[in-house]
């Protein structure tokens, strides 16, 4: 940040600066400014060629800007001007302030250069660009003539020539009325930098430096901003005292306003007659006050201006004043209502100063009872302000928490103040962001969601903080989503992802630019958040990538299976999700999908021609992850495709009674499902399965001592059904640990067949696209696809046997098992491909040969 040199804020050279001999300015270059937006793209650049450009809620183009940026500034926020060929920013004490290059501006204005970043409220910030200027403006002549209102008030006029030029009680046009009797009182009523007037495009604007008793324009107070200077207005400083009637004159001679035409030289010396208006920039000593008395009023630097320092305060507005031109009726001036408190105050004040005579101890007794109310009124408001001092102090004390409490609850009895909006925002967001940071870094979006929660408490009689909070709740999404994902790199999960990140996605390209300045305006009350959300818009950018990739696959293979099982053609489905998982390697769930489309294949064959009887089996045993398939099953049960819920029900109550051991109950439960109409014959064939596996069991306890205990005791165990038999396989346990050397003997046996049949197969080549077409069963097919089938039986059973007795025998066998079921199930598929090509008896029949469970 570039500091303003202090030399030229003071006023220790004033005298020398106004010398009528002093040496003539030389001239300056010009330069062209323009702000480039950072935060807000869309707003557009700013060209600033005014000596001045003011920045404030109501100023242009802010005024112009969306309720969250006016609710940042100040009315009167900052200004640009320049000086000397040099451009430099001020700060006016806005409440959100200013930065220049995220360093604060404080109260000596700074100097700008080329490329500078700059702030305001935390909200808007430019790039600055400056170039010096092609062609140079020239601004033309202007000599403005401030005329007192009244003749007999013993003020002199004033002609300015250059600008701008500051009106208060230490400038020199001011304070030579210190100590003139009936201009000394009125004098203190201005304050120390109460207004400045100053040229744009040719014409004279006037504007009121926040004074303490204001500047009126024809009876009207000026309100923050910079306002036109016409030809015979009157202007009026603190009341009715320093009242002027503004008179113009171009520099083409064209005289809009009365001019006086002669100027003292020194205080007693007769003035001298001029003919025209005299040059700018000479500060003439005093003179009697007459008609035809003036001062040549000498130009102030915008610097001194602007810069706020340590002034002391100014006197308040007299009781009696008021600007020229108020009738008797209605006072011409609006000024802003006084309080309760004021009137009291100038009710007692008229009182004491009354000359009514009256006794001593009478004045006495009034003496002390105006200083009881005094002392009442003091306390009430000290009491009544004790909640914004409260506000302040919790701001301080950085007890955010409690500062956002006390602003919700003044908000309570002014809904409308801007300003303490704005503090119960930058309150609120400085006690919760911290804590929603910490907890969605955890992955605790739950705890974060609370954090939230009570946020939007405070946010009842905020809008503004609510827009805020959906915006965080955004971000919370995001990152649940990349969490539930296992993190970026892992893939886009069909049936599971696609939903939310279209949402997401959706929403912030529904309005990016509006998502991006709430982030920052919420990165300039919370710091640490800013770095934050950088690593949150990293993984939008990552799934933004993806989507535009994988969502339109997502969308075709759903609206294939949707189309698919509409048909009752769940088989056409698998070529689809081979080609994909082909395609797409980093599409994640299509083997869950693959999954249900299997077990869904399954139960409708089953219930289309039931042969084992396990259809009531699978059907309870179906848990679905994909949604359509669990949609349709749940329409075939409605359409009496499937049994119903009630079947079920009994179905699992005689299921219960067999996995307890309970044969008796579950054989009577079965027989009377028997008569449930067409799905009686499924429930029969189950009964048969059980009373099968009843009758093998009581075989096998019989030849516990043969020498082929150990093949039958295996082969018992492979027929059992893992969920429904559990009772015979806790019955078998003890005899398969006794018998565990020799059963993972037969398991050995099992894996070499398996790798023998498998090397053997690899040996002669697999199965080609031309075996598998051929219209007849040749020998080569026959032969390749028994050695596949063979590998891969046997590698089942090694596997199965391993896993009851030697879990982590069986591990070691993972892989070739894996290799050999990868192939059987590829070349399958490629079968099943040729199903509109190879005509169907002769395509299950190839089925079969490579040891198809379902043909």
């Amino acid at each position: 940040m570039h500091a303003a040199d202090p030399s030229v804020l003071g006023v220790k050279n004033e005298e020398a600066r106004w010398t009528p001999d002093a040496e003539q300015t030389p001239a300056v270059r010009q330069l062209d400014v323009v702000l480039k937006p950072l935060s807000r793209p869309e707003l557009g650049d700013i060209h600033i060629d005014a000596p001045v450009f003011a920045v404030g809620r109501s100023e242009q183009p802010f005024a112009s800007y969306g309720s969250d940026i006016l609710s940042m500034l100040s009315r009167r926020h900052a200004r640009i001007f320049h000086e000397g060929g040099v451009l430099y920013l001020a700060d006016l004490g806005s409440k959100n302030g200013t930065t220049l290059n995220r360093v604060a501006v404080g109260q000596v204005p700074c100097q700008l250069r080329n490329g500078d970043e700059i702030c305001f409220g935390g909200a808007l910030s430019y790039r600055v660009q400056i170039t010096q200027a092609l062609k140079p403006r020239a601004e033309p002549g202007l000599t403005l003539t401030l005329t007192p209102e009244s003749g007999d008030s013993g003020l002199a006029p004033i002609v300015i020539t250059k600008f701008p030029f500051l009106v208060g009680k230490a400038h020199p046009t001011f304070s030579r009325y210190e100590n003139k009797p009936g201009h000394g009182r009125e004098r203190s009523y201005l304050s120390r930098r109460h207004a400045y007037i100053f040229q744009k495009d040719g014409q004279a604007y006037i504007e009121d430096l926040a004074s303490g008793n204001g500047t009126f324009i024809d009876g009207l107070r000026l309100e923050e901003h910079a306002v036109l200077l016409r030809d015979g207005a009157v202007v009026a400083f603190s009341g009715k005292h320093f009242a002027y009637r503004v008179g113009i004159i171009w520099e083409s001679g064209d005289e809009l306003a009365p001019s006086v035409t002669h100027a003292p030289m020194a205080e007693g010396v007769p003035t001298a007659t001029v003919a025209s208006p005299p040059i700018a920039g000479c500060m003439p000593a005093e003179a009697p006050p007459s008609d035809r008395t003036k001062f040549m009023a000498a130009p102030t630097k915008f610097l001194e201006i602007f810069c706020v320092g340590d002034e002391p305060k100014d006197d308040i507005e007299p009781a009696d004043s008021a600007p020229p031109g108020a009738g008797t009726k209605e006072p011409a001036v609006k000024r802003r209502p006084r309080g309760r408190a004021m009137l009291l105050l100038s009710e007692l004040a008229s009182l004491l100063a009354s000359d009514e005579p009256e006794s001593v101890r009478r004045r006495w007794w009034k003496a002390a009872a105006v200083a009881g109310i005094l002392g009442a009124l003091v306390l009430t408001a000290y009491l009544w302000s004790a909640s914004e001092r409260d506000l302040k102090d919790a701001f301080a004390r950085g007890e955010y928490a409690r500062a956002a409490a006390l602003a919700s609850r003044l908000l309570d009895k002014n809904p409308d103040d801007v300003d303490l909006k704005a503090r119960a925002t930058e309150a609120a967001l400085k006690a919760n962001v911290p804590a929603w940071i910490a907890k969605v870094r955890a992955r605790d979006f739950d705890a974060a969601k609370g954090v939230l929660t009570g946020m939007s408490e405070l946010a009842t009689r905020d809008a503004d903080l609510r827009h805020l909070i959906d915006e965080l709740q955004w971000l919370s999404d995001l990152e649940r989503l990349v969490s539930a994902r296992g993190g970026l790199k892992t893939p886009i999960r069909i049936y599971a992802d696609e939903d939310g990140i279209e949402q997401l996605i959706g929403r912030w390209n529904d309005d990016t630019g509006e998502h991006q300045r709430v982030l920052v305006r919420i990165a300039s009350y919370v710091p640490q958040f800013g770095d934050w959300y950088g690593e949150a818009l990293t993984h939008l950018r990552k799934l933004q990538s993806e989507s535009t990739v994988y969502l339109p696959v997502i969308e075709r293979v759903k609206a294939s299976i949707t189309t698919e099982l509409a048909r009752d053609d769940p088989e056409a489905l698998g070529p689809v999700l081979s080609e994909t998982a082909e395609k797409y390697p980093g599409l994640g769930g299509l083997d869950s999908v693959r999954q249900d489309l299997a077990r869904y294949i399954e139960i409708r064959r089953e219930a289309r021609t039931p042969k084992s009887g396990r259809l009531f089996a699978l059907l309870r045993r179906a848990r679905f992850a994909t949604r359509p398939f669990e949609q349709s099953q749940r329409a075939l049960a409605t359409s009496g495709q499937l049994p119903s819920a009630d079947l079920l029900q009994q179905y699992d109550a005689a299921t219960q009674a067999w996995r307890d051991g309970r044969a008796s109950e579950a054989f009577a439960g079965l027989q009377k499902m028997m008569t449930a109409g067409s799905w009686g014959e499924a429930a029969g064939a189950e009964l048969e399965r059980r009373r099968g596996v009843t009758a093998r069991f009581a075989a096998l306890q019989e030849s516990r001592n043969t020498s082929g205990f150990v093949d039958q005791l295996l082969a018992f165990r492979e027929s059992l059904d893992a969920d429904e038999d559990v009772y015979f396989l806790r019955a078998t346990a003890a005899d398969l640990n006794l018998q565990k050397d020799k059963v993972i003997a037969r398991a050995q046996d099992a894996v070499n067949r398996a790798r023998t049949s498998w090397q053997e197969y690899r040996s002669n080549g697999p199965i080609d696209a031309s075996q598998r077409i051929e219209t007849s069963i040749s020998d080569q097919f026959r032969t390749r696809a028994r050695l596949l089938a063979d590998a891969s039986r046997y590698a089942q059973q090694a596997f199965l046997i391993y896993s009851q007795v030697d879990a982590a025998g069986a591990g070691q066998w993972t892989a070739i098992r894996d290799e050999i079921e990868s192939e059987a199930r590829r070349q399958r598929s490629a079968l099943r491909d040729l199903s509109n090509v190879v005509e169907p008896g002769l395509l299950k029949t190839k089925l079969s040969l490579l040891g198809d469970s379902n043909e």
